[in-house]
Formats: C-alpha cells, sequence, structure tokens
C-alpha cells in the first residue's frame, strides 16, 4: 500500500460546524484517518467528523465542536482521481488567529507532533509514503482582529516555511469566504492568501468557493457553513488536489 499524507488544519471551517450525517459516505479504501492522538497504533477508515476524538491538553483542545466537514467530500474526489489511499490527520482549532499558530506556539507543535508520529508510524507498517501535503483554512479569526494583510501573509508564510522544512512538499490552500453581514471585513486577509499562492510555487489555491455562499443561503451563522457548503468546497477541492498529485 502507498498513499498520501493529507494533514487538514487551520480554524473552525476545517475543523467542520456542519452536519456530519449531510457529508458523503467515504468510498471504501479510499481514506484512513490516522488519530495521534486517540488511536496512534492504528488507521481507521475515515469518517465525518473528522478528527473529533482528536484533542489534547496544551495543544490543540476542542471537544464536541467538529460536526461535519469538508473532508469526507475531499478524500471522495482526490481518491476518483489518484486511486491511492489518503490518509487524513486532523488538526483544527476553531477561532484560531495566526498568532496562535506561531511555529514557537503548542498549536504548531501539536501538528508537528501528530505528523511525526503518522509518518513514523506508517514507516512502521511498511506502509509506503508518496506524498505528504497540508490542506489549510485559516484566516476568518484574523480578519475579526483586522489584521494587517502584510502582517497575516508574513505569518502565515513562517508558519508554512516551518513545515516545508520538515518535509511537507505543498500547502492545499482553501481560501476563507465572506464574514456573513460584514463582506467587506476579510478581503485583506482573502488578498494575503491569493497573492501567497500566485508568488509561491509550492502553496496551491484550490478552491474559493466560500465567499460565494453567503449569496446562496449556505451560510448557517456569520462565520460558518452549512453542511452543503462544505460538501462543495470539498469535492472541488479535493479534485484539484488529485489533480496536482497525480502529476
Amino acid at each position: 500500500m502507498e498513499a498520501d499524507v493529507l494533514l487538514f488544519m487551520g480554524q473552525s471551517n476545517m475543523a467542520g460546524r456542519g452536519d456530519a450525517e449531510k457529508a458523503p459516505e467515504v468510498i471504501p479504501g479510499a481514506a484512513y484517518e490516522y488519530r495521534a492522538v486517540s488511536k496512534p497504533s492504528e488507521l481507521v477508515p475515515l469518517k465525518e467528523p473528522l478528527g473529533i476524538e482528536e484533542n489534547r491538553l496544551g495543544g490543540v483542545w476542542e471537544p464536541g465542536w467538529k460536526t461535519g466537514s469538508m473532508a469526507a467530500a475531499f478524500v471522495n474526489a482526490c481518491y476518483r482521481i489518484t486511486g491511492r489511499p489518503i490518509v487524513a490527520v486532523s488538526c483544527s482549532k476553531g477561532g484560531s488567529s495566526i498568532e496562535e499558530w506561531r511555529v514557537e506556539g503548542s498549536y504548531y507543535q501539536d501538528a508537528v507532533n501528530r505528523y511525526e508520529d503518522c509518518v513514523n508510524y506508517l514507516k512502521s507498517q511498511n506502509i509506503g509514503i508518496h506524498s505528504i501535503s497540508i490542506v489549510w483554512c485559516q484566516g476568518c479569526t484574523d480578519g475579526d482582529l483586522h489584521t494587517e494583510k502584510e502582517v497575516y501573509k508574513e505569518k502565515t508564510l513562517e508558519l508554512f516555511d516551518g513545515f516545508f522544512k520538515l518535509s511537507v512538499e505543498r500547502i492545499f490552500l482553501i481560501q476563507i469566504g465572506n464574514q456573513r453581514d460584514e463582506p467587506d471585513l476579510y478581503v485583506p486577509i482573502q488578498e494575503a492568501q491569493a497573492e501567497m499562492a500566485e508568488e509561491r510555487e509550492n502553496i496551491l489555491m484550490i478552491s474559493q468557493q466560500f465567499k460565494t455562499f453567503a449569496d446562496k443561503g449556505l451560510m448557517k451563522d456569520l462565520f460558518h457553513y452549512k453542511q452543503e457548503a462544505y460538501n462543495l468546497v470539498g469535492e472541488e477541492a479535493g479534485r484539484k488536489a488529485g489533480e496536482y498529485l497525480i502529476k
């Protein structure tokens, strides 16, 4: 067996605030979750909500908040293109700012530990690693905090570069959407994300759909989305990721 390792990271719209019952069933054999915190000695067939058991005191901790994400739709779409199973690692924290993801901080270190534990486990089981990537969706909190575009960009690139030094090959970037009632509030963060993807070959924008969903009635509150929206973004993002990974 050879697999693509994907770390699903960011804040609440990566963690998922949807309805797991309305997420698609994962294609049998398409994806497994490596639960570095709760079940570090096995792979578990992926199902929603991804990461619901992965809460670490002193690191990423949000028990009960992960209710349904884009992950199932993502892995299905990716697998349909590559034909390779995915090993998914969850490390997302709702409400987290980019400052909280600094390389000296506990969230980053928790993510590194989960990543390294996954890689070491796969090697111990003679499971080949075809590629290692991060799927990243974060920035709404920085929009709320009015983080300056260049500051957000600088700190995000520092985070990404920390992972590139650890043999992560690419960042699959999912652009954040809009705050439902103040649609211009997150524009500087969206612009920073678009610029990073334009300027760096190893940062790949794979979905910009979230910012279209307020007008379509697919937001459940000011910040989060209905499961249909997560499914749509997951399908698009997974397909585009698969197109990169098949090259």
